[in-house]
């Protein structure tokens, strides 16, 4: 059972139909990606998810039970569109939002001032947040989402507007989090901390559900049983009924072929025709597709 679960979830606007049944389980202490071209539908499930708007039809459960107003105060919610007072100082919009989910004066001092050391904007507490650079203010925001150590963390593009850096920061800390028990929905365009971050994903285009489950899974069932073979030696040729040569570039007598492979055939059978033609084996790998190619694949199919 999923910490939230989301089922048959409808949602229109007029006319305008945002969810069209979308059924999702996100486990609890994983992070689950929720992906999807723009104006898909991810927005609208997490503000379902969020209470801030009501489903047309469908439910979504916290841990088991029909979610209520108490339990959003076990969720950090960092929206894409980021909204800060900006004549208030730093310290007082940060007391603020701890306070107004749910903790004491004293915790939420003593919390905020070790996450402000922690991303080194210690320095800031008493200025204002118009004078914040748009990484500190993205900093504020992360750093306010997750200080009350919410159960559920819903970040919505978290690594847009920093640098390389501060970006590498954001991503241990979203690590350590999950390490420490947190679930995690990352809603992102980022395919590359889809592979690096993610244990699930969902993807969501024009309001349905496309596909649900493990990233790695996902990856290898759009494979198209390819690998990437590197040798020394003469040329590999093909092996009817085992693999076929797609390419191959020799460089000084090193060679780096793709290879397809015949359908339901073992690693090790095609290892041993392989070596069989007397060439030595430096490498041997599947090429798995990325998340991008598949998403793109995905929502280009859906057009």
């Amino acid at each position: 059972m999923g910490l939230i679960e989301c089922k048959e979830l409808c949602k229109t606007f007029g006319q305008k139909v945002a969810l069209d049944h979308v059924s999702l389980d996100v486990p609890k202490g994983q992070i689950f990606g929720l992906l999807g071209p723009n104006g898909a539908g991810k927005t609208t499930m997490i503000r379902i998810i969020n209470r801030i708007t009501i489903p047309t039809s469908g439910e979504v459960f916290f841990d088991g039970r029909p979610i209520t107003e108490k339990d959003v105060y076990k969720i950090g919610y960092l929206p894409e569109e980021r909204g800060l007072y900006r004549k208030m100082k730093v310290g007082e919009q940060a007391m603020y939002l701890a306070q107004l989910k749910g903790m004491s004066a004293k915790d939420a001092s003593f919390e905020l001032k070790k996450w402000f050391i922690k991303f080194g904007i210690q320095d800031w507490w008493n200025k204002k947040v118009e004078e914040l650079s748009k990484g500190m203010a993205q900093k504020l925001q992360f750093i306010t989402t997750v200080v009350h150590k919410p159960s559920l963390m819903i970040l919505d593009e978290p690594f847009s507007g920093f640098d390389p850096v501060n970006a590498e920061l954001i991503r241990k800390e979203i690590i350590r989090l999950k390490d420490e028990g947190a679930t995690i929905i990352l809603s992102t365009h980022n395919m590359e901390s889809v592979e690096e971050l993610c244990d699930n994903i969902a993807l969501i285009n024009k309001s349905r559900l496309v596909i649900t489950g493990g990233v790695d899974s996902i990856r290898h069932q759009y494979g198209n049983n390819h690998v990437e073979l590197i040798y020394t030696g003469a040329s590999v040729v093909p092996v009817d009924g085992v693999f076929e040569v797609l390419s191959d570039v020799d460089n000084a007598g090193r060679h780096t072929s793709v290879l397809a492979l015949e359908k339901d055939i073992d690693s090790n059978s095609v290892l041993n025709s392989i070596i069989s033609q007397g060439v030595m084996v430096n490498s041997f790998k599947e090429l798995i597709p990325r998340m991008n190619d598949i998403f793109i694949k995905l929502v280009t199919e859906g057009a």
